[in-house]
């Protein structure tokens, strides 16, 4: 079955494209990466994306259905005001299939002291940057709810896979669903050893991996990603 656009010429998401987006979010809220708040998305087209229904993740049934949304224009009716995030992104990010705006607790702990994760364990080192630092912080707390804000927080972002949002949780994309979703849980665990490694007073410079080490792990052969999947959806109740 596929769902029908309301717009003329808006492609239509088929019934396996909704489908996987309800798992990601459910599996987004059942890891604790998200609560009432949180949305994700999946690129349909180089002008549209179809994003979550506008509803606490965790609570999406099999008959919700999500929204296309243009990349750039004003949001359809009923669609949350921070997915001019998802437009911003997707405008500038070709290769980007994916998005989940997330609510990470250790995160946005780490977040609270203007810091991000740095790259000290395996899954640390897929948001390394050459300089040894981590994901790019936003260093503003405010509700992004308009476009000129949006367009911001994306050249923030830049080429990078993560930003994470002080007081604000954290925006994760990937070139698919499978990769984004595999990538926000990377990222809290990595929130999670560096603010284990903090309260040891062990969060200098001696814990971080080396720049040879970092490359080693940025590994994505041996379905990591898609293994990571098969263990978030685990007992879903879409799954077949």
């Amino acid at each position: 079955m596929n769902v029908v656009s309301a717009f003329p010429n808006t492609p239509v998401a088929t019934e396996n494209t909704e489908r996987a987006l309800r798992q990601a979010a459910r599996a987004l809220a059942r890891s604790g990466l998200v609560h009432a708040y949180g949305h994700c998305s999946v690129r349909l087209d180089v002008e549209h994306f179809l994003v979550c229904a506008a509803k606490p993740m965790g609570t999406l049934l099999p008959t919700d259905t999500g929204s296309v949304v243009r990349t750039s224009g004003p949001l359809p009716d009923g669609v949350l005001g921070e997915v001019r995030i998802h437009q911003q992104v997707y405008a500038r990010r070709p290769e980007v299939g994916a998005i989940c705006r997330i609510m990470p607790p250790q995160t946005g702990l780490l977040a609270l002291l203007k810091r991000t994760p740095r790259a000290r364990h395996g899954f640390g080192a897929y948001f390394a940057k050459p300089d040894g630092s981590g994901p790019v912080l936003w260093d503003d707390p405010r509700l992004l709810r308009d476009d000129a804000a949006a367009a911001r927080l994306a050249e923030t972002l830049g080429s990078g896979n993560a930003l994470v949002m002080r007081a604000n949780g954290a925006v994760v994309v990937g070139i698919d669903l499978v990769e984004a979703l595999a990538l926000s849980w990377f990222l809290e665990e990595a929130a999670r050893v560096e603010t284990g490694l903090m309260s040891l007073g062990q969060d200098g410079d001696h814990t971080l991996l080396t720049p040879d080490e970092t490359v080693a792990r940025q590994v994505t052969a041996g379905r990591v990603y898609e293994r990571m999947w098969e263990h978030l959806t685990f007992g879903d109740i879409e799954l077949a």
